[in-house]
């Protein structure tokens, strides 16, 4: 087996074994918090759940200076000429030892710090969950550069650093949408230096995502180089653009957005909706201490069976019986998902199934995960007057389209209306605190 391979197979395998140990180490610390006071004592003179919690701590310690001293050897090399590809993490695991010793805690406390030690516990749970959530983005990275067929060399891939971000907004166009772009890049979208300084100092990245005609180099490809090289906001992916290749699409900007940044979410919008940032920072903020989160605005249509049908699905019969409806799922205009989730779409990314539809195919990765669904109908606003009488009543919309045209119909055309009508104004980013 090719030795990457295999040391990559080990490297999941660790990363499983770790996760495994942070949930039984959350079970056991959630149970002790359950239970009434009067078995609370009971519980603080057996010795056995606080050394429990202990060599759990120390597993998990144990498992993180595995992944540290894990070591990837480049066939042509001599054997002990090793390069880590997993960072340093220990210093945090062996910070999170400390915490985890209940019964220390409480020896040294007073009995009223019991309850101020269980908090503590619990931040040093959240710390390593922090951490394996770091340790997951590091494997998709360097997963996704594998797979990509990218030439990095070992030590470049070993001190290989992501890009820092609050959210990565990845704009889904294609080669005939350059009027598209136009109208965003003249309206909520900043450009030049703004765009630079957004995201700077905002941690806000936004990109078109795009990938490359079925002829490479050709015209369609030379005119997306030229827009690219006079704007700079541009994402391109080694896929061959097609309607009917947009699960494909989407699986592959998610895997290759977390090989470039390590963002708190990742989002996904078509280039015919309008946006309005603040109100879309001020939400994501509100879950970002949340694990798993998948939000947007969630429905449940039917399948379609017919040919004719513009979002017919071939597999329409895993789905039971005709007149059945789909799993609840973000629809497509927009949705975004927390960083552990893009990276386990990355991690798991030849194994996804792709159905017609990606918003579905989206749906369905989640589908059988411990994820939150966030149902957040301010992301899907109608257009004027419908986002317009909510911004004038205090409730500016996140998102606005037209579900009859499952975007702003005639866009180009529209989109400096709606912005006008119920766009935020220009500084509203700037005020956001995160």
């Amino acid at each position: 087996m090719d030795r990457r391979k295999f040391h990559m197979a080990v490297d999941s395998r660790l990363l499983l074994s770790v996760k495994k140990l942070i949930v039984g180490l959350r079970d056991v610390v959630v149970s002790r918090d359950c239970q009434p006071e009067n078995q609370l004592k009971k519980m603080r003179g057996k010795p056995f759940s606080a050394k429990a919690i202990f060599v759990l701590c120390i597993a998990s310690f144990l498992a993180g200076s595995l992944f540290t001293n894990q070591n990837w050897t480049h066939p042509s090399r001599a054997k002990d000429n090793r390069i880590a590809v997993i960072p340093h993490h220990v210093t945090k695991l062996q910070e999170v030892k400390q915490d985890c010793d209940p019964k220390r805690k409480l020896v040294e406390g007073k009995p009223g710090d019991i309850m101020g030690e269980v908090h503590k516990t619990h931040e040093a749970i959240r710390s390593l969950e922090s951490t394996m959530s770091t340790l997951e983005m590091e494997l998709a990275v360097a997963r996704t550069v594998q797979s990509n067929g990218q030439h990095y060399s070992l030590e470049k891939l070993a001190n290989h650093t992501l890009q820092k971000a609050f959210v990565v907004i990845g704009i889904n166009t294609a080669f005939s949408s350059r009027k598209r772009r136009d109208s965003l890049r003249q309206t909520w979208m900043p450009k030049g230096e703004k765009l630079k300084k957004l995201e700077k100092e905002k941690g806000i990245v936004i990109r078109f995502v795009i990938g490359h005609s079925a002829t490479p180099g050709g015209v369609l490809d030379r005119a997306v180089d030229l827009e690219d090289a006079e704007h700079k906001d541009f994402l391109r992916l080694k896929h061959v653009e097609g309607y009917h290749e947009l699960s494909t699409k989407t699986r592959l900007y998610f895997s290759t957005a977390v090989s470039i940044w390590d963002a708190e979410f990742y989002l996904k919008v078509d280039d015919d909706v309008h946006l309005n940032l603040g109100m879309l920072m001020s939400t994501l903020a509100k879950y970002r201490s949340k694990p798993r989160i998948y939000i947007g605005c969630m429905k449940s249509g039917p399948v379609l069976s017919q040919k004719e049908d513009k979002y017919y699905e071939p597999e329409y019969w895993k789905f039971g019986e005709d007149g059945n409806k789909y799993f609840r799922h973000a629809t497509g205009q927009l949705y975004a998902i927390s960083k552990d989730l893009a990276a386990y779409i990355s991690i798991n990314s030849p194994i996804l199934h792709r159905y017609a539809n990606e918003d579905v195919s989206l749906g369905s990765w989640l589908l059988g995960l411990e994820v939150e669904l966030v149902d957040e109908r301010s992301m899907c606003c109608g257009t004027p007057p419908d986002c317009e009488w909510k911004a004038q009543a205090g409730n500016v919309c996140v998102a606005s389209f037209d579900w009859s045209c499952s975007g702003i119909c005639n866009s180009v055309r529209r989109m400096k209306v709606v912005h006008d009508s119920c766009g935020e104004g220009e500084g509203a980013v700037w005020n956001v605190d995160l």
